[in-house]
């Protein structure tokens, strides 16, 4: 955008009132004669230098281009804004449930695992995608075949992620042992690590996947479905009720609660080594006295949490689903525990609910 120029003009008239004399008209004629020598030296000056004042104007032009070409280069692109996609909870209604503790997660429960009494419940019933949280059954089926866990599992181009194209930091090839893989999986949510273990489980993955659903059975699971053991399929499907039954289960094998709270963990992997980190920051904090955990996201089924903690002299498990924002199941847990903490029936019954109470093992 130019800057205006102000143009100012100024006309000087001289005029000249008499003539007198013969000298007069003399000195006016040299002087018309001078005038027009000095006319013709100027007229031939600027034809020559109109060419150069072309070249001049050119290369003016071409740096104004290239300075416009430069800005525009600069400029940066109007973005493109993708609307984000709904979850399952948020096309269903979910969200629309009111709770007391105005939860961000369209389903939660909180049970006493001693007990088994409900303290705090909200659509605990409904079934939806549950993300990783499909890994603790996939640690749970590995766990109780008793497999060598220090037998060496290779990373396959079976293991890539075709389904939501997810990254891996285990590159094809990437040998590891399975309480390695078992570790990663239940840590920082490793997909091509849970791939492999049920991959590389006695029968193949088709078996495995069948021993899941057998497991689910097992256990009064009655909601949940798996197709396959990482959790990236919209398919693997559960409920909060059954995913506390799950957690209960889980957290009888010291090797599950112990991979699934570590800080972090580093792995060799050929010249390098790998620094990996838990996915939930829970884990971390003083005031969090974490027994279990997995988190789990994909769109369609939000961010999800299970938990077994210890909070006010009891043992509880947590579990929310669908929570929509990148910290907001965090958020849930500790108003949660806030709430739990700071309630003067936790000595006797104390049961919240927005929804039907609980039925069976919860």
């Amino acid at each position: 955008m130019g800057v205006p120029v102000r143009h100012c003009s100024t006309v000087f008239a001289l005029g000249l009132a008499l003539c007198l004399g013969s000298l007069f008209v003399s000195e006016s004629a040299e002087a018309a004669s001078a005038t027009r020598k000095k006319v013709a030296v100027e007229s031939k000056a600027r034809q020559t230098a109109r060419p150069l004042v072309r070249k001049v104007a050119v290369k003016t032009r071409g740096k104004a281009s290239s300075s416009k070409a430069l800005i525009a280069a600069k400029r940066p692109k109007p973005s493109i804004i993708v609307p984000e996609r709904l979850s399952y909870g948020q096309m269903f209604g979910l969200h629309a449930t009111p709770d007391q503790l105005a939860l961000k997660s369209s389903v939660a429960l909180v049970v006493d695992q001693d007990t088994h009494e409900v303290l705090f419940s909200k659509n605990s019933r409904a079934v939806l995608p549950i993300a990783s949280l499909t890994k603790l059954m996939t640690a749970l089926v590995v766990t109780e075949a008793k497999l060598p866990l220090d037998q060496i599992i290779t990373v396959t181009q079976e293991d890539v992620d075709t389904e939501k194209g997810s990254r891996s930091r285990l590159r094809v090839g990437t040998q590891l042992s399975r309480e390695e893989m078992l570790h990663l999986a239940l840590m920082s949510s490793e997909n091509r690590a849970a791939n492999a273990l049920g991959r590389t489980y006695p029968g193949g993955l088709s078996s495995f996947v069948k021993l899941m659903n057998r497991k689910a059975q097992e256990l009064g699971m009655r909601d949940t479905a798996y197709v396959e053991p990482t959790g990236l399929s919209s398919l693997n499907q559960s409920s909060a009720n059954d995913l506390a039954v799950l957690v209960n289960a889980a957290y009888q094998h010291p090797i599950i609660r112990e991979l699934s709270t570590s800080h972090a963990h580093e792995v060799d992997v050929g010249k390098q080594q790998l620094q990996f980190r838990n996915t939930n920051l829970l884990v971390r904090k003083s005031n969090w006295d974490i027994g279990l955990q997995k988190t789990g996201y994909i769109a369609e089924a939000g961010r999800c949490l299970v938990m077994q903690s210890r909070l006010a002299g009891r043992k509880l498990i947590m579990v929310f689903l669908d929570s929509n924002g990148k910290y907001s199941r965090i958020a849930d847990a500790e108003r949660v525990r806030k709430w739990i903490e700071d309630s003067p029936r936790l000595g006797g019954p104390a049961s919240v609910s927005t929804a039907a109470r609980v039925t069976g093992p919860y």
